[in-house]
């Protein structure tokens, strides 16, 4: 069985479905045929996005919970933190999925295809699952590249973490205030932390979170998610409602190479994922902007998709925590004790000057930071 459209989306997530709202939502596109190609029909909730944004967005409808306050807890810290004028905002995977779909299949032009794509012949331009073959215009692909396993010259770290949304009959939390960072609990001498997201007096997302070269074993994130629980938050009597866990690439990886005149890689396949942090979800929002205007105005797709600055500063981040992981807390210490919070949204969503960001750098100084600069350049 083959099918054509003007437009194929590998990847019903977030990068394929944001794709996929701007398309829709723009006339210049109105008569075009888009396929969105997933495997799974993402009818659970797999994972939690938070970004932060000033004032009102276009997921306002739809998120969970928002923040305007927040604290970073060291050993040697405790800082509370004003947002304004930005707030953080909770946004469950499930939530989006679903508001998405109802908004697309409304339309004649959008189609929802559950397969698995295993591999694009660059020839005809045709998308090969296992179910059928589907042709077009132009692909976009949210897949990770096998290249990205194979090549050992790039740094690899990863975010994983494991969570769970637990219930208490008493209050207990202040859902005003969230903990963006807690390093009183750590896993021997690496980067790793608690984050919690009180959603009710009575109901938060605790998570445990690595920034390592390696994955654990499941019973690690459990030992460290109860003794968290039980002995800084001083909770024993809780019930665990949800759980969530994955794993994120922070790299320097260029999986954009994989892109060509007709095939755009998005999405973590894409180099969209900000590799010193591992966050998404705003940066998604801004890639795929870039690209409605890129194809409005005939341009090659991948222009403007991507900041070499930040890239590399954040390969030479990334070269330092695979060095010297134990230097995560020191690190992120001084980002939020010796920065505004204005000053660090900036620079995390790439919007500073050069001068901006070498006071940002001055403020993380250390001997390693030269080492691993050294490295990547040379």
């Amino acid at each position: 069985m083959s099918q054509n459209f003007n437009y194929i989306i590998i990847g019903g997530g977030l990068a394929g479905l944001q794709l996929a709202l701007q398309l829709s939502r723009d006339r210049f596109f109105e008569q075009k045929t888009v396929a969105i190609i997933d495997s799974s029909l993402k009818t659970e909730n797999d994972k939690t996005w938070c970004f932060w944004e000033k004032g009102k967005g276009q997921w306002d409808s739809i998120i969970t919970k928002s923040w305007d306050k927040s604290r970073f807890i060291s050993s040697e810290n405790n800082i509370k933190l004003n947002l304004d004028p930005y707030k953080y905002k909770m946004l469950r995977s499930l939530d989006f999925y679903n508001a998405a779909k109802s908004e697309l299949s409304k339309l004649e032009n959008f189609h929802f295809i559950e397969d698995e794509i295993e591999r694009i012949d660059k020839a005809s331009m045709f998308a090969l699952g296992k179910k059928g073959a589907y042709g077009a215009i132009h692909i976009f692909d949210s897949r990770i590249s096998s290249k990205y396993s194979e090549e050992h010259k790039y740094t690899k770290i990863f975010q994983h973490f494991k969570g769970w949304v637990i219930e208490t009959e008493k209050p207990q939390f202040d859902p005003s205030e969230f903990t963006m960072m807690d390093f009183r609990l750590k896993y021997k001498e690496t980067t790793s932390f608690t984050y919690v997201l009180p959603i009710t007096p009575t109901k938060a997302l605790v998570e445990f979170t690595f920034f390592t070269a390696t994955v654990m074993e499941e019973k690690v994130y459990d030992e460290f998610l109860e003794n968290y629980i039980k002995n800084i938050l001083k909770i024993n009597n809780f019930k665990i409602t949800e759980t969530e866990k994955g794993v994120i690439p922070m790299t320097d990886f260029p999986f954009q190479k994989q892109s060509s005149p007709k095939i755009t890689k998005i999405g973590t396949g894409g180099s969209w994922v900000k590799g010193s942090t591992g966050y998404s979800f705003k940066h998604t929002e801004k890639k795929v902007a870039q690209i409605i205007e890129n194809l409005k105005a005939g341009k090659d797709l991948s222009h403007g998709l991507l900041n070499w600055r930040y890239r590399l500063y954040d390969a030479i981040f990334l070269d330092v925590l695979d060095q010297k992981n134990e230097m995560g807390e020191m690190i992120f210490s001084n980002f939020y004790s010796k920065n505004s919070v204005e000053e660090i949204f900036e620079y995390l969503d790439e919007e500073t000057s050069i001068s901006e960001e070498l006071k940002i750098m001055r403020s993380l100084y250390h001997p390693q930071f030269i080492k691993s600069f050294f490295r990547k350049i040379f």
